[in-house]
């Protein structure tokens, strides 16, 4: 992993998302969210997914020049039709819509079909942190996983992020999969020759395998929790509710019936309607339930009170979700810097060279 410029890095990327013909506030955006990605130490949704995006492109599977519609709104809440655009440009209008609304009314949700990959959910549900307010940010994905007792992927790794903000103390911000780990992660482990920890992944049969690239071969990463006796079954219904309110309740495609965009899935549905992943965002001000000096001198006594108990034995400390994140980013920041594997950057400049980009990094 070594250190680049980050400014340099931030112009690579707007100038190749804008090569790609996206309008120059939307390659702003995408580049923001990736970037932060590798910022705070998740380099499975930064730059790492910059080829996908360019695969997707070339197969007209996104669109970038994407019309985003409001479908339906009332005084709280909005469905939009993002019109096949990358996940990043519909999920920042939309938790923007989210925001809006809970200024005016207490609390905001905002539902998006007809989407694709948007990056890490944290990036959404912390927009809400500047206004003092709790932020939700949640989306489906490839049917990856296999639920409990199932023998085929039927649902997607299904991250849902929460960001909470605070007074003296750093906001708590909470942004996981809800699977056991991340396709990215199983990237990163087979591209450097490493196993998938045991428990994780099944083969084609339904077996346990630790192989970090099965899922390329009809394999499926288990619920989080494994097996129904430490907790699958509950895993399992984390990954469905977050299907749910990003699929169902948006309208956009849920589980199995999602059309695959890697290459290696054979999508089970083909008669299914395309209508993309889809997300879910929520924004509530916390003086609605209480003064906002009230609460978060109360979420300070929380944190404080998480903070300061007593460590494990070989532990150094109790870690609140996230600060690692946090100090990762600030790190970075004050060296205005960005980690970056070696092969990332040969791909950035690859897909550069490839639209006519000069690649400063």
């Amino acid at each position: 992993m070594e250190e680049y410029n980050y400014q340099n890095v931030e112009a690579a990327t707007k100038s190749i998302f804008k090569a790609m013909g996206c309008p120059p506030e939307d390659a702003r955006q995408i580049s923001n969210i990736l970037l932060r990605a590798d910022l705070r130490g998740i380099k499975t949704h930064g730059l790492m997914r910059l080829p996908e995006y360019h695969r997707l492109r070339k197969l007209d599977k996104i669109n970038v020049k994407p019309v985003i519609r409001i479908l339906h709104q009332t005084p709280s809440t909005a469905l939009l039709d993002a019109d096949k655009a990358l996940g990043m440009v519909a999920g920042t209008r939309a938790m923007t819509m989210a925001i809006e609304k809970a200024r005016r009314v207490g609390t905001g949700w905002a539902g998006v079909r007809n989407s694709n990959h948007y990056g890490i959910a944290g990036a959404y549900a912390m927009m809400a942190l500047d206004e003092n307010m709790i932020g939700i940010a949640m989306t489906n994905a490839n049917p990856l996983v296999a639920p409990t007792y199932s023998l085929k992927p039927l649902l997607g790794t299904n991250p849902i992020a929460v960001a909470i903000p605070a007074g003296e103390q750093p906001p708590f911000i909470a942004d996981f999969a809800t699977s056991p780990i991340a396709r990215g992660k199983l990237d990163v482990m087979h591209n450097q020759g490493e196993s998938a920890p045991e428990g994780v992944l099944q083969d084609e049969q339904g077996q346990p395998t630790n192989e970090a690239n099965i899922l390329t071969r009809n394999g499926s990463i288990k619920t989080l929790g494994g097996e129904k006796e430490t907790g699958g079954h509950k895993g399992f219904c984390m990954s469905a509710l977050v299907d749910i309110l990003s699929a169902v309740l948006p309208g956009a495609n849920f589980g199995p019936t999602v059309t695959p965009t890697l290459g290696y899935l054979r999508g089970e549905r083909k008669d299914e309607e395309d209508k993309g992943i889809g997300h879910f965002f929520g924004a509530m001000r916390v003086d609605a339930f209480q003064t906002e000096k009230e609460f978060k001198q109360q979420m300070d006594h929380w944190i404080k009170v998480m903070r300061e108990s007593e460590p494990a034995i070989g532990q150094e400390r109790i870690v609140i979700p996230g600060d690692p994140e946090r100090e990762h980013e600030e790190h970075y920041y004050r060296n205005q810097t960005i980690p970056l594997m070696d092969e990332v950057v040969e791909k950035v400049r690859e897909i550069g060279g490839e639209l006519g980009v000069d690649v400063n990094i």
